[in-house]
């Protein structure tokens, strides 16, 4: 009988000096975590750290993934673990991408979400392939999501911790590299776990800082960065009610977000008023009431379904949905309009749902992640 060697714990049939892992390495606690831990079982670690932006800009920056810091960190685990380390130049692949889009996306008067395509048409797609070409049986990330064997094979599900879960950013994950791809951190309970694990490796970075902001805007200060990528972006124009009555100018478009109260420098008002819509063809922004911004109906398109059934096998899919990633899944109702575009009822109307958004399914439980969209304008 030909003998059938048990799975190891990364869920392959070899045994674990043969198996090779590429990790990417970000630089932080999490992935380096990932790649001790992978090297102390005794895998064929091989470390990959991408360069993604300027790092003589980024050197000065605190709280960014990938800025030069990171790079240094990354190798320095790699060093302490015996393992080697890589770093790619995809500074080029990165501002296509993704800088261009999330610059052009906020032109457009959306909220886009960098992170996900970066993870999309970068992480997942460009490294997973070099990965592969590196001879690597599967690419672990240090993120915090699940990966679980199904019935019909790999599934997605969220992080064991839900403050932690990052399943908002991994929609766009498709079945073929979920096959490949591997999260050793999903099933933690805490954060503090994971620090306890780089201090018992003795690693550098047990103590380091979590990266908050997005990696190359500096300070979260999103229009300063389209302005220098678009000059003229910030052009002024007329802040209006919904009847089109100017209530006063603004400095650009790209300085305001749907759900925005604060800072809109209008005077002399009875009620508070929020961003229910910007024009950027008109260099409008539009503003009313806080019942203005329930929104009910939400088109999405580019869908990414890691359901069991086809996505149109069914009229309507009764699921979750995640409309941004600090709130949780609520009751909704999808019907596919075709394989990749989406009309979805929420249950209970929400407020301050912008384009350029991710609206993530999850089964009715919030637990499994079966896919997602992008929001848009609509036709």
């Amino acid at each position: 009988m030909p003998y059938d060697p048990p799975l190891n714990s990364l869920g392959l049939p070899k045994p674990v000096a043969e198996t090779r892992v590429v990790v990417a390495m970000s630089g932080g606690v999490d992935s380096s975590v990932v790649a001790a831990e992978l090297a102390a079982e005794g895998y064929d670690v091989v470390g990959v750290t991408l360069q993604l932006y300027d790092h003589g800009a980024a050197l000065a920056k605190k709280g960014a993934c990938c800025a030069g810091r990171d790079i240094h960190d990354a190798r320095r685990v790699a060093e302490e673990m015996g393992f080697p380390h890589y770093v790619l130049d995809y500074e080029s692949k990165f501002r296509d991408a993704v800088i261009d889009e999330f610059a052009d996306a906020y032109l457009g008067g959306a909220t886009p979400v960098p992170c996900i395509r970066c993870n999309e048409r970068v992480k997942f797609r460009d490294l997973l392939e070099t990965a592969k070409d590196l001879g690597a049986d599967c690419m672990a990330t240090g993120h915090y999501i699940q990966r679980k064997a199904g019935d019909l094979g790999a599934e997605l599900h969220r992080a064991a911790d839900p403050v932690r879960d990052q399943s908002y950013f991994l929609f766009s994950t498709t079945q073929e590299q979920l096959d490949y791809l591997r999260f050793p951190l999903g099933h933690l309970a805490t954060k503090a776990e994971t620090r306890a694990l780089a201090a018992r490796h003795r690693l550098a970075v047990a103590d380091k800082p979590d990266s908050q902001d997005i990696c190359f805007v500096p300070d979260g200060n999103y229009a300063a960065v389209i302005e220098k990528l678009r000059p003229g972006a910030g052009e002024p124009g007329e802040i209006v009610d919904m009847d089109g009555h100017c209530l006063g100018t603004h400095e650009g478009v790209i300085h305001y977000t749907i759900g925005q109260r604060r800072g809109l420098g209008i005077g002399g008002l009875t009620e508070p008023l929020y961003v229910v819509k910007l024009d950027p063809d008109m260099r409008r922004v539009v503003v009313g009431p806080k019942e203005a911004l329930a929104t009910r109906t939400v088109p999405v398109r580019e869908v990414n379904w890691l359901g069991d059934a086809p996505f149109e096998s069914q009229k309507e899919w009764h699921l979750s949905v995640k409309l941004r990633s600090t709130r949780p899944p609520a009751p909704a109702i999808i019907r596919p309009l075709s394989a990749v575009e989406a009309e979805v009822e929420l249950l209970t109307p929400e407020e301050g749902i912008s384009p350029g958004q991710a609206c993530v399914f999850y089964d009715g439980e919030g637990t499994r992640v079966f896919g997602g969209g992008w929001i848009w304008k609509g036709r």
